[in-house]
């Protein structure tokens, strides 16, 4: 409610505190910081979810066979993985600022782009815009971590909220907008760039920030800034981490199963005599309860003792979800979608609060948080892919289902490695 470039390039150092880059008072500043930073999340969803509704229309127009639109489907969270890892160097370059911003306007271009008929700019605007998500997706949890550092509880619960709130808004308004304004897929689909261009309007004041840095570091002497890059740790040490892999699994599995429901689940109760329409809704519908959970995850992170129990919940939650789909999917709809939304929800809240916490300062959180997403997106883009082969091997939907049912046993032992209170690279 998820090949790749290796870089181990540090990402830019953000050592200082944040410094006040306009007049007015430091809590309007804070404010108006924290309004862009929620208008950037929700848009990181939004080119992935609001195709879905569409992909027939897509399919028909473009004369895509059920390969080719499994792929097209699939791109975005192959993109989400091996993109991260140019995140670091970009932001040695740009700072995380400054290419934020950039991001968001490459999204709403790809955006723009996929509209365009042909199959050549379909999947390169997906590839485009699935590349500027990948570069938000990592740089996220760091600004949380450098510029909200007083209230990064709140913020994470934000940032989860407008993730699963931007995939809720565009898969649930894609189809209405078709039929009140008679517009075909493409037009409707284009208009999806108008929220990434209002997060990037709302984004430039932060710009003054990383160029004042900037300037300042300019004028200190090596001997500074050689500490400050010197404390930034590398990929290369990351994968050599217990805690790191803890946390990178635990992101990778939460997301393959959230992808592949995501894809998948409207087949599913269409097959079990579910209509189109009721089918769709069902996906909409999962992502208000984990909307809910997600906003709580980083209050039961602190919360819940044993830190274990909360993702344990999680999976509880989602196997029932997936149990009921194999028992009585179209009855128990409502009921099943509710506890998979909150199992569901759950996990990412947890995944991206374990980034945060598990990193001491802004240089570790970029870090992990590029092998994180990127080495767990590219295990999240098997979902998809491997839940329609099972479904094509089996001819139904049980085996796709136990599969998802044993991956949650995994899941939930890399949460033991994700939740025990200790950063990464720090001496046992």
């Amino acid at each position: 409610m998820n090949s790749p470039v290796t870089s181990q390039a540090p990402v830019a150092p953000l050592s200082a505190p944040r410094e006040p880059s306009l007049p007015g008072p430091a809590g309007a500043r804070t404010v108006r910081a924290a309004v862009a930073f929620g208008l950037a999340a929700l848009n990181l969803r939004v080119a992935v979810a609001s195709l879905s509704p569409v992909l027939r229309e897509v399919r028909h127009d473009e004369h895509l066979s059920s390969f080719g639109a499994g792929a097209l489907s699939t791109v975005p969270v192959v993109c989400f993985g091996a993109f991260a890892y140019l995140a670091p160097r970009l932001t040695r370059r740009f700072g995380p600022h400054r290419l934020l911003w950039w991001a968001l306007l490459a999204m709403a271009g790809g955006i723009v782009l996929r509209s365009v008929p042909g199959v050549f700019a379909l999947f390169g605007g997906t590839l485009i815009a699935g590349a500027a998500i990948a570069v938000g997706n990592v740089l996220m949890p760091q600004l949380i971590k450098h510029d909200f550092a007083g209230r990064a509880g709140l913020m994470l619960a934000c940032y989860s909220l407008a993730l699963s709130g931007g995939a809720a808004l565009a898969a649930g308004v894609v189809v209405p907008l078709e039929s009140a304004t008679g517009w075909g897929w493409r037009q409707v689909l284009a208009l999806m760039a108008i929220p990434a261009l209002v997060a990037a309007l709302a984004w430039l004041p932060e710009l003054r920030v990383p160029e004042r840095r900037s300037a300042n570091r300019r004028r200190q002497g090596p001997v500074e800034r050689g500490g400050a890059d010197a404390a930034a740790p590398t990929l290369r040490a990351l994968w050599r981490d217990r805690t790191a892999w803890a946390v990178t699994l635990y992101m990778g599995l939460q997301s393959l199963g959230y992808y592949a429901i995501l894809s998948w689940l409207p087949t599913l109760l269409q097959d079990h005599g579910m209509s189109d329409s009721q089918a769709g809704w069902m996906l909409s519908f999962s992502s208000f309860p984990g909307m809910v959970a997600s906003f709580a995850a980083p209050w039961l992170q602190h919360r819940l003792r044993p830190a274990f129990l909360a993702p344990l919940v999680g999976a509880l939650l989602c196997a029932t979800g997936f149990v009921g789909l194999l028992t009585s999917p179209v009855s128990g709809a409502y009921l099943w979608m509710t506890l998979l939304g909150l199992g569901q929800g759950l996990a990412i809240g947890l995944a991206l609060g374990y980034i945060v916490a598990r990193s001491p300062d802004a240089h570790h959180t970029g870090q992990l948080s590029t092998m994180a997403q990127g080495a767990g997106y590219l295990i999240a883009c098997l979902g998809p892919l491997g839940l329609g082969l099972l479904h094509s091997v089996s001819g139904g939907w049980s085996l796709p289902i136990a599969v998802l049912l044993a991956l949650l046993v995994v899941q939930t032992a890399t949460a033991f490695g994700a939740s025990r209170d200790r950063h990464v690279l720090e001496s046992s």
